[in-house]
């Protein structure tokens, strides 16, 4: 949610607060008006702001189902970590799509030999010793394979590299490793690549904007203080990728601020009662709050997006699938690719 407010006294009093008195009182995190109300003054709440921007979607109601009208129906698709929630997600997105799941992917060594079954398919599991082999083996039944990778960040550099090395084409939506080696390693490579730490597609519209915004006015916000907020499931390890990029453009629009000043919420118990997550949605939801004050606190904005479920994630995944393949196929000069690329050439379906 984006405001522009006169600050009341007792927000003027929170924002000089410590990152542990955040812990201990309601948040404005959410759309909830109960935990907006324990912040602001009731004439001043959310619903009575004159300016306001916000994102806030829970991702099951959104569907698509283009098997009948889609050209791209014979491009492979490997997903890799099928076992996980996102992987299924992803898995199930492509086959409403009308792609076609090869029934292989990697994952960790103890689930080496498991069977998935999903969408009518039985996916088998590969550990990490049995992967250059297989690989080479499926692209070389699939020459037209796109690869898709939700693993995890210890994971991400050795990935990388093995697809590189074999020549696969792949999206990666895994946060975290060295994202410079990352980069090094495909342009190295010369491999056609999707690299995004967010594949929500209005979320990737919003980073958009911000970039945009970072471009044209820079310095618009010096001497602002900055304070951010994200909330993630308990097993995202990492710091959120997409608070990375949004707290980049704010530096260049004048804040000072340190990446280790993000606040990390990963306990259930406070994001149910300080964020506001709804219980079903905590094993799956991405709530973020960036705070803006004025060097004299009397001036706020607040920019809030909130992702309940993975859908939107795995909507905007096979839509880079889709965009990766074509450029595959008119062996596009470019390589290496994120979801900001995906979004320009309008191919969000």
């Amino acid at each position: 949610m984006l405001k522009y407010t006169k600050v009341s006294s007792k927000m003027a009093s929170l924002l000089k607060a410590s990152s542990n008195v955040f812990r201990s009182e309601k948040l404005p995190f959410l759309s909830r008006g109960k935990t907006r109300q324990d912040i602001l003054p009731k004439r001043a709440a959310f619903r009575l702001v004159p300016i306001a921007l916000s994102l806030s979607m829970s991702t099951g109601t959104v569907q698509h189902d283009q098997k009948s009208n889609s050209p791209d129906i014979a491009i492979p698709i490997m997903v890799n970590s099928c076992t996980g929630k996102m992987g299924k997600a992803i898995i199930k997105a492509a086959d409403s799509a009308g792609l076609h799941i090869v029934p292989v992917s990697f994952g960790a060594e103890k689930e080496s030999g498991q069977t998935v079954e999903m969408c009518g398919k039985e996916i088998l599991v590969h550990g990490p010793s049995e992967r250059e082999s297989i690989l080479v083996s499926v692209f070389q039944e699939y020459p037209n394979l796109v690869v898709v990778d939700f693993t995890v960040p210890a994971t991400v550099n050795d990935n990388a590299e093995l697809y590189c090395k074999v020549g696969v084409p792949f999206v990666l939506g895994t946060t975290g490793g060295d994202r410079d080696q990352l980069y090094k390693t495909v342009e190295e490579s010369k491999i056609y690549a999707v690299i995004s730490p967010q594949m929500g597609k209005q979320v990737v519209a919003f980073l958009a904007a911000m970039e945009i915004m970072a471009e044209q006015f820079p310095g618009a916000f010096s001497g602002y203080s900055l304070q951010v907020m994200e909330s993630h499931q308990a097993s995202k390890l990492d710091t959120s990728g997409t608070a990375k990029a949004v707290i980049s453009c704010f530096q260049k629009l004048g804040v000072s601020f340190d990446i280790d000043q993000i606040q990390m919420i990963r306990d259930p118990e406070q994001q149910i009662e300080m964020v506001g997550v709804p219980e079903e949605h905590l094993p799956g939801h991405a709530f973020h709050l960036y705070h803006l004050t004025s060097p004299d606190q009397t001036v706020s904005f607040e920019f809030q997006h909130n992702v309940c479920g993975r859908s939107i994630y795995a909507e905007g995944t096979v839509d880079a699938v889709l965009f990766l393949a074509k450029k595959v196929k008119s062996k596009a000069d470019k390589r290496i690719y994120d979801m900001i690329d995906v979004l320009r050439e309008g191919s969000m379906r």
